[in-house]
């Protein structure tokens, strides 16, 4: 009996996802939004370039504390109060920085204030999506959710300074926070309630109440297994194949081109990252996604380095797009970090991994401009990729290592038999050992014609 691909359709059936992802999208916008009001309206107030890119940089900064030390949040609470409780949070605080007369550093305080509660939002949901979606559709979701956030990114950028010029910087900020409130009230109202994953209360010495100790915990868990360790190292290649973005006005600038050919360089790799992740899930063959992650990584690297052949406009926006099409091998990537972590620690081990993150992109941005200022801006650029396609082989031959030594010793494992069902029937097996039935809305195959 041959089994259906899993659709996007599919996934957004059930409702648990459907209604997160609505919540995601509608954010992700108001974010994007928001991040050029609050540009515009510093410059407006200051003159200064350095304390508006300053205020742009505290979109990101704090997310990077907050994601060491406050996504342990998502596995001792539970992970609706922590998505709900969040976006309250963020509500209240964006409404405050809207309030006109608020002066720069009260506003760069609530930002960053509402950038910390990101992170525990983005460790509660991320844990949350494999409980609620399993196997195919886990990965098919992920996918959805990538390439959302791909075209809300590119929306955000090319309509949010018309939107700002149409309503104002400080109603751009009130209708971010608009999305946030949105959000908690479809959130409340839809997800089902769910008890925290790691057994007892805050104050409860098993649980650690110490943060660091849950950090530690979460290092531990990574960095001892080759498998979380090559995944991780495969998330972080971002931090050089995010060089191109970094170094994108200069770059347009080297081709005589102005704001516009900036803008199609920025958008390019975003936008072949949503349409190759959509290929990726929708074409991609499930049993050879995990063995492609090492070359789809190697992938990106390539178009990348032909930039040091200095491609006019054209043949610049081709590569960067072609890279951005096989940079979608990171919702693979995603999917198998998240599936391997133990639920009571998921929460924290995503935390660390998107800390890390932040930390990478921004040293490899750093590290790009530097290039491009004592070398070229192509040799930035065409560096990156070199260096990250070289990292990807080394990373994929450890892939390849771990995953035949986790095939290996799963084989070698005793087999366990299942409970038998006349046990079941004579009420002889404990009532949690019986798995219980769906209950989202799937719409249920029609297996006849099979």
């Amino acid at each position: 009996m041959a089994s259906e691909r899993v659709t996007f359709a599919d996934v957004l059936r059930i409702r648990e996802f459907r209604v997160l992802w609505i919540a995601d999208a509608q954010s992700a916008v108001g974010d994007q939004i928001a991040r050029v009001a609050l540009s515009v309206l510093v410059f407006q107030q200051t003159a200064s370039a350095l304390l508006t890119a300053l205020t742009y940089a505290l979109t990101f900064l704090p997310a990077m504390l907050g994601g060491v030390l406050l996504s342990g949040l998502a596995d001792r609470l539970p992970r609706r109060q922590v998505l709900v409780g969040c976006d309250v949070i963020r509500a209240v605080l964006m409404g405050g920085m809207a309030i006109p007369g608020v002066p720069i550093w009260l506003l760069c305080v609530l930002l960053v204030a509402a950038v910390l509660t990101e992170a525990p939002f983005m460790a509660a949901e991320s844990s949350l999506m494999p409980i609620i979606l399993e196997g195919e559709y886990y990965i098919v979701g992920t996918g959805l959710r990538t390439i959302t956030n791909q075209v809300a990114q590119l929306a955000g950028f090319a309509g949010g300074g018309l939107v700002i010029a149409l309503i104002g910087a400080r109603a751009g900020l009130a209708l971010d926070a608009l999305t946030f409130a949105l959000s908690a009230v479809l959130i409340m109202f839809s997800i089902k309630a769910r008890p925290a994953a790691v057994a007892g209360s805050m104050g409860d010495d098993s649980v650690g109440p110490n943060f660091l100790s849950g950090v530690s915990s979460g290092l531990r868990l990574i960095f001892h297994d080759p498998k979380l360790r090559t995944l991780l190292g495969l998330a972080w290649l971002a931090g050089l194949y995010v060089v191109p973005e970094g170094v994108a006005a200069p770059y347009a600038h080297d081709l005589d081109q102005g704001p516009i050919a900036t803008g199609l360089l920025m958008a390019a790799m975003p936008a072949g990252t949503a349409i190759g992740t959509y290929v990726w899930v929708r074409f991609v063959p499930s049993g050879i996604r995990s063995r492609w992650m090492g070359p789809m990584a190697v992938g990106v690297g390539v178009p990348l380095a032909l930039c040091v052949l200095h491609p006019n406009l054209a043949f610049s926006l081709i590569l960067w797009t072609v890279a951005g099409m096989f940079f979608g091998y990171q919702v693979q990537v995603i999917t198998e970090f998240v599936q391997s972590v133990p639920d009571q620690q998921r929460g924290q081990a995503i935390g660390i991994a998107s800390s890390g993150l932040l930390a990478v992109q921004g040293c490899g941005i750093l590290l790009g401009g530097i290039v491009a200022s004592v070398w070229s801006v192509n040799g930035a650029v065409a560096s990156a990729g070199l260096l990250g396609a070289a990292l990807a082989v080394v990373l994929s031959w450890a892939w390849h290592r771990s995953s035949s030594t986790t095939s290996h010793q799963e084989s070698a494992a005793p087999l366990t038999l299942p409970i038998p069902l006349e046990r079941v029937a004579e009420g002889r097996v404990a009532e949690d050992q019986v798995a219980d039935p769906p209950t989202d809305d799937r719409v249920v195959e029609d297996r006849s014609t099979a």
